[in-house]
């Protein structure tokens, strides 16, 4: 086998948000998304670009319009926030690898993380997952904003796949830092289901991903809402977030200095 390697450059994007509080203004809750998907590939019926509607151009959409209402607040909650547009994630999380292992901008303590990623919008929302959100305290902060948005949280229905680690928000888990990653679970229907396992079969990583897809527009802004409360909590409570007591990843990996 031959292979060639070459450098490449690619930013990440950084938005940052200062908190009201003097006090705890040098902490920040991250909001994630990543930039990139998997560029040229093997055609599907002739086409080859792989646009990535769904992953990511969903959760990068949403994590920009909780920028645009952070920014157009007159109180603003006692963190800082940072809005993160990561690159490489599908190359094996590289863009939040690197600001996880790095010194925030004004080296401010990342404190927590919310990961916008894939988030399907295939029919009308009532249900979302709070993937990681057993773990920490940013759980039931996940519950509370999805109750403020008409959306219900209900359990994992595929834990096999381990899903909390195989997005962005695990470069934060591995620095200690606890994270959480929501995601659409339809309507729960068993019809919804099925559409979903389709999806995945047909349109994941694959050039049909693009804007010919369901697109159920209200349920973006409702889960754009949550997105934006479960930041704000946050960012904005009086306690410090934490892992829960015996924690798998709180105890594997710490909490960070």
């Amino acid at each position: 086998r031959v292979t060639r390697h070459t450098a490449a450059m690619s930013p990440n994007v950084v938005g940052v948000l200062r908190g009201s509080d003097a006090k705890l203004r040098n902490e920040c809750v991250v909001v994630s998304a990543h930039l990139d998907h998997l560029g040229i590939s093997e055609p599907v019926q002739g086409d080859s670009i792989n646009n990535g509607a769904y992953d990511n151009a969903s959760g990068t959409a949403m994590m920009l319009e909780v920028a645009r209402a952070f920014a157009s607040l007159k109180t603003r909650p006692r963190r800082s926030l940072v809005f993160l547009s990561v690159t490489g994630e599908e190359k094996g999380l590289q863009g939040s690898d690197y600001f996880a292992r790095h010194d925030a901008p004004d080296s401010m303590d990342v404190v927590g993380d919310v990961n916008l990623d894939m988030v399907l919008l295939l029919r009308p929302l009532t249900r979302l997952v709070a993937i990681g959100g057993e773990h920490s305290s940013l759980g039931p902060l996940v519950g509370r904003a999805a109750a403020l948005a008409g959306l219900e949280v209900v359990p994992d229905p595929i834990p096999a796949e381990v899903v909390f680690v195989r997005s962005d928000q695990f470069s934060f888990v591995k620095q200690g830092v606890p994270a959480v990653f929501p995601v659409s679970a339809n309507d729960g229907s068993p019809e919804g289901n099925a559409e979903v396992a389709h999806w995945r079969t047909d349109h994941y990583h694959s050039p049909n991903d693009d804007l010919s897809q369901p697109f159920d527009w209200p349920s973006g802004a409702k889960f754009t809402s949550m997105a934006f409360w479960a930041a704000w909590l946050a960012a904005d409570t009086p306690q410090a977030l934490r892992w829960n007591p015996g924690d798998f990843f709180g105890s594997r990996f710490g909490a960070k200095p």
